[in-house]
């Protein structure tokens, strides 16, 4: 029977309590620790920017919903009573809570927090897109940024799903209920710097004639437009490594005997590994994707990163459309 007595007067002490704090407003909170810290009304005032009537009437409110004296009155100083000492923590915590939340807020409004996630099939994954979110994060750096390497439809089933905000993707999409940027950029030819083919300012399907050429895993446009070339010159290729990433295609050909027609981003790029690039004639063009849920807005992060690739896809390629993709692709 004691516990149950014990029990039902904390549940109604909790409910006294929960009708209180309903009552007291911020400036209630704000009054009593700044009467604490301060030690008087005047001073108080002061730190809060109010008048003194106003300090000594939310004090005068704040006990009244109590229920207790909170501060005694001593030659003009405001000590702070047992009650209040037992409060102050609590009280002190509760406004930096509030102020955890108006900052964080104003960061979400701004887009300085929150999470954007990005999937890609390897074409900016290793080259690229690490620069550009290092760079994104020097400005944003509570906003987290999650990347994915995945196949083209995988990333377009994501996104269309809404479990991806951005995808990067070979063109054409394959999935309904999508946004999607199509940007086209030129395929160059890459090789060891030490390659005979170093010394030639433009490649040509001849100079590739018995060479050992990586290819794309996966029927790839890239190799379908190079063989079609190969075949209405009558030349003849070793093909005996593939990779399904062009950065990988890369690595291989910084090894020193092979060759590779790649995307401008990673055949382009700056890496130290003795790889250089040529341009390829006739040219061989590399299409890809940019897509977004067409039923769910990018929240304020994932916006600032979108346009932050689409500047640079842009600069270093162009825009070929700007479509909403209805219809499934035959891809």
């Amino acid at each position: 029977m004691q516990v149950i007595i014990i029990f039902d007067l904390f549940i109604h002490k909790l409910y006294y309590l929960e009708a209180i704090l309903i009552h007291l407003k911020l400036r209630h909170l704000e009054v009593f620790v700044a009467l604490i810290e301060a030690g008087s009304v005047s001073r108080a005032a002061q730190k809060l920017n109010l008048t003194q009537p106003a300090v000594s009437i939310a004090l005068s409110n704040m006990e009244a919903e109590m229920g207790f004296r909170l501060f005694n009155r001593s030659k003009g100083f405001f000590v702070p009573s047992s009650e209040a000492l037992l409060l102050q923590t609590e009280i002190e915590q509760g406004l930096f809570a509030i102020s955890r939340i108006e900052q964080r807020v104003k960061e979400i409004r701004s887009g300085a927090t929150g999470g954007v996630s990005i999937a890609l099939n390897g074409v900016l994954a290793m080259n690229v897109l690490p620069q550009l979110i290092a760079e994104f994060q020097l400005e944003y750096p509570d906003v987290n940024v999650e990347m994915r390497i995945h196949s083209s439809r995988r990333i377009a089933s994501w996104v269309s799903g809404q479990q991806i905000d951005i995808g990067i993707i070979d063109a054409p999409v394959p999935v309904v209920g999508l946004n999607a940027k199509l940007f086209y950029n030129e395929c160059v030819c890459i090789m060891h710097k030490d390659d005979p083919l170093s010394k030639l300012k433009v490649i040509k399907p001849n100079d590739l004639e018995n060479r050992s050429v990586v290819s794309i895993t996966g029927d790839h446009l890239i190799d379908r437009q190079l063989e079609k070339t190969l075949f209405e010159n009558n030349i003849s290729i070793q093909r005996n490594f593939s990779s399904y990433y062009f950065a990988i295609a890369r690595n291989m050909v910084s090894q020193g005997d092979k060759v590779a027609i790649v995307d401008c981003f990673n055949g382009k790029a700056e890496l130290k590994d003795e790889v250089v690039w040529r341009p390829f004639s006739p040219k061989i063009s590399n299409e890809i994707a940019m897509v977004t849920s067409s039923d769910q807005p990018l929240g304020k992060a994932a916006q600032e990163i979108h346009n932050r690739l689409h500047h640079f896809l842009e600069k270093e390629s162009f825009l070929v459309e700007d479509k909403i993709q209805n219809k499934s692709s035959n891809k």
